[in-house]
């Protein structure tokens, strides 16, 4: 069957590769679950595989199959398998355990280890093939209802994650209750970071560089938060305004910004990082002014990769009350459709050339 693969180490090896079809047999066990893959989400972190900044093939082969965000249905489940049948729409978890005891208790996106298994990222084939099989622990159910939103499950998990780690943290404030929390960044994890946020009852603007009118100042106000562009109104400028922040997600894959939200945020605030800056890009920072103000404001800088089981199902519970709470409004987030794997050419020059193309998934197969 065919998949879509890069070269590691080569920049721009995208290609077609033959991979022999999987077997529900291939998972020890008899809890293989079998999926016939519908769509693939692509984005920033595919486009730097591409180029070759990171990324490392399985064990034994010089490809690695990219594509770590999933939408398939269920084809054969294995004689063990619980809770999932043939016909069910499903995603998949992307980090693999290693040998840590996070790894072992199912938080395999907070492994101890230098080492990391993630599919279609580090050591493990991704899902940008026809078939894939997997262990049904990291197989996870998604409504019917759902199926339009398709592809934003995994990105939805990572928004998840982060608001929910933010939260856990400030256990430690005995009576955290957050009012007001700036997004930075307006792709994908921004705009589903904003949505999760409204849902719990915050204040949120979302900052862009992008000015108004646009697609993603649109969909922001559909979801009821405000929309800055830091081009008119810089944060700084922002915070004279609404005063500091409880909480800022940082989703710009811009460093430089990232530090500027430590400036920003307020008296037993959270600044959460879920941005991969792969680059070499330095910048100056108040650092005396930053640390003082952190010591004595009781300030957490928390950092979020990935997502377990736990937090697909958290992003899953999101996505189905924000399509009730603001109807019409997410699927807009899915603005550019490949369709078939042998238009990966068009897949990634969407990726590297269109500063519009909010979200670029692959129509692999039809149900």
């Amino acid at each position: 069957m065919k998949a879509v693969a890069i070269r590691p180490g080569t920049p721009d090896s995208v290609h077609l590769q033959d991979i022999p079809r999987p077997s529900v047999n291939d998972v020890e066990g008899g809890v293989g679950v079998l999926v016939k893959v519908l769509k693939v989400g692509v984005d920033a972190t595919d486009r730097e595989i591409a180029e070759a900044l990171y990324g490392n093939a399985p064990e034994g082969d010089d490809f690695l199959i990219i594509g770590h965000e999933c939408f398939g249905i269920v084809e054969e489940v294995g004689p063990n398998v619980r809770g999932l049948k043939p016909g069910d729409y499903v995603t998949a978890t992307v980090r693999r355990p290693g040998g840590s005891i996070y790894d072992l208790i199912g938080t395999n996106d907070m492994t101890s280890e230098e080492t990391y298994y993630e599919r279609g990222i580090n050591l493990r084939h991704g899902f940008m093939t026809e078939y894939f099989v997997d262990d049904q622990e990291f197989i996870v159910r998604v409504p019917a209802g759902l199926k339009h939103l398709h592809v934003l499950q995994e990105p939805m998990s990572c928004a998840a994650k982060a608001i929910h780690q933010a939260y856990e943290a400030q256990r430690r404030m005995k009576v955290w209750s957050p009012k007001l929390a700036y997004v930075i960044g307006s792709g994908q994890i921004g705009l589903l970071a904003t949505l999760s946020l409204k849902l719990r009852g915050l204040e949120v603007y979302t900052l862009s560089r992008s000015e108004a009118p646009n697609l993603k100042a649109s969909i922001v106000e559909g979801l009821e938060a405000t929309y800055v562009s830091t081009k008119k109104t810089p944060m700084k400028e922002l915070v004279e305004k609404t005063g500091k922040p409880d909480l800022i997600i940082d989703a710009t894959g811009y460093s430089p910004i990232a530090f500027e939200a430590m400036e920003c945020i307020g008296h037993n605030g959270v600044v959460v990082w879920t941005s991969i800056t792969g680059g070499e890009r330095t910048a100056e920072v108040p650092s005396d002014k930053i640390n003082i103000e952190w010591v004595l404001g009781n300030k957490l800088l928390l950092g979020s990769v990935n997502a377990n089981r736990t937090h697909f199902e958290m992003g899953i519970r999101d996505l189905a009350l924000g399509d009730v709470m603001y109807p019409g409004v997410l699927e807009n987030i899915l603005t550019n459709p490949v369709d078939g794997m042998d238009n990966h050419a068009e897949m990634m020059r969407l990726l590297v050339e269109d500063d519009d193309a909010l979200k670029v998934y692959v129509n692999v197969a039809d149900e």
